[in-house]
């Protein structure tokens, strides 16, 4: 409590003035004490009387006493005998500190205590109202650090807190536009990429009927933009002397096309993700157990799903739900199998279940494979973009970004993925997504 109490910076500023001030009051004590001339003490008389009540000697303490010292006379009577008086000092009362001696007494402890309350209370508004700007700071960083590149605060005065407020709204509002000239860029280079690549194909599907009858014929197709201009009136048989047609080149060039399409389509959401943007793909409860079966059915993978209640979790049928995106979760579960199935040389395999860490429920998707796996210190470079493993050749396919998309998914929807030797050889990818909570 007291940790928690502290912890904020006008709390700390507060009490260290009002230590300041106890201390400094302490110190103003003691100087005065020591520096104090001690004090004079008073001439003490005393008489001696004879049976008859006459005076028979008088005496006086010494001026030079010393306080605390006890009372001694030197007394001289009238017939010339010398009697030595002593009276000891009363001893003081146990429990009596130094600290509550003069000037430390009673009225010095009431001053303490007044002046650290005056203090106290003088002090607290304005570290209160200090401190306050900060945090008023603090909480503008946070949320432009949690995507809100909006977020702007209060940057008047002129001090140095308005000063700090000041700089931070600018560079907010510049790493914004810069942002937002990303996105555009991102957005019209897309378009303007698509555009070729649709011609592209059009024009390859124009071309089929040729090719169709030249494959059927067996007979070379010239490899030419004018290939319908220039084709001979006799038909493809009389064209013996064109080059040869390859139906594999075709094949490449649409291969080609598919992986820039899925290129663009990647980078954009990457971009999207990387940017949190909070109405880029809203959340609802998906039914992992049918995303899965749909996805496994394309690759043609094995799905295993162990929803039991083993770990004291409530049964829900035979899905597992969880709140997130469809079409996110989708293009995760899709990146996972394809990844397997593109270096698997067996079974593709994806496994579901759901545990309990703690008082979390988590969502586990497991998609194994009999790949050549992936070395030790390279489990955490995969999801990085664009990164490909030491010796993977492009023919293998992909873009480089299937991964960090999921990783990039999983942690939008607050999970986590990881990459764990499979037993056996190949290679197993784990995500971890917090279930959805179900209702009796």
């Amino acid at each position: 409590m007291w940790t928690r109490f502290t912890s904020h910076l006008y709390v700390r500023i507060w009490l260290a003035v009002v230590a300041t001030v106890v201390v400094l009051t302490f110190l103003v004590g003691a100087a005065w004490r020591l520096s104090a001339d001690p004090p004079q003490l008073p001439i003490r008389e005393v008489l001696v009387h004879n049976a008859a009540g006459e005076v028979i000697g008088t005496a006086q303490t010494r001026p030079d006493r010393k306080l605390g010292e006890d009372l001694e006379f030197e007394v001289i009577t009238k017939d010339g005998q010398s009697l030595n008086l002593l009276l000891p000092r009363p001893k003081r009362p146990p429990g009596n500190p130094p600290w509550m001696r003069p000037p430390f007494g009673f009225g010095f402890g009431w001053m303490l205590v007044l002046v650290g309350l005056a203090v106290a209370l003088g002090a607290y508004p304005v570290m209160r109202r200090l401190t306050l700007r900060l945090e008023a700071l603090q909480r503008g960083v946070e949320r432009w650090g949690a995507g809100d590149l909006s977020a702007r605060v209060n940057a008047d005065g002129r001090d140095e807190v308005a000063f700090l407020a000041e700089r931070f709204n600018h560079a907010a509002e510049r790493i914004e536009t810069l942002m937002e000239s990303h996105k555009s860029l991102l957005a019209n280079a897309s378009h303007e990429l698509r555009s070729p690549l649709a011609r592209i194909r059009m024009g390859l599907e124009l071309m089929a009927p040729t090719l169709v009858a030249s494959r059927a014929s067996g007979v070379a197709l010239p490899l030419s933009s004018e290939v319908g201009a220039n084709f001979p009136k006799g038909g493809p048989s009389e064209n013996s002397g064109a080059p040869k047609y390859s139906p594999a080149l075709v094949e490449e060039i649409y291969r080609s096309i598919n992986e820039l399409d899925q290129l663009i389509d990647e980078i954009l959401l990457a971009s999207r993700l990387d940017a949190r943007q909070a109405d880029a793909e809203p959340f609802e409860t998906v039914d992992l157990t049918g995303l899965a079966a749909e996805e496994c059915s394309r690759v043609n993978a094995e799905l295993q799903a162990e929803l039991g209640t083993g770990l004291g979790i409530a049964p829900s049928g035979h899905s597992l739900t969880v709140q997130g995106s469809p079409r996110l979760l989708r293009r995760l579960i899709r990146n996972l199998l394809e990844n397997a199935r593109r270096y698997s040389h067996g079974d593709v395999s994806l496994e579901l279940a759901q545990i309990r860490v703690g008082t979390r429920q988590l969502a586990v998707i497991r998609v194994n494979d009999r790949g050549p796996g992936v070395p030790a210190g390279q489990r955490e470079r995969i999801f990085e973009p664009f990164y490909r493993l030491p010796g993977a050749s492009e023919r293998e396919g992909g873009v480089g970004l299937g991964l960090a998309l999921v990783k990039s998914i999983s942690l939008r929807h607050g999970g986590s993925v990881r990459c764990e030797a499979r037993p056996g050889g190949g290679a197993s990818f784990i995500v971890e997504l917090p279930a959805a909570s179900q209702k009796a």
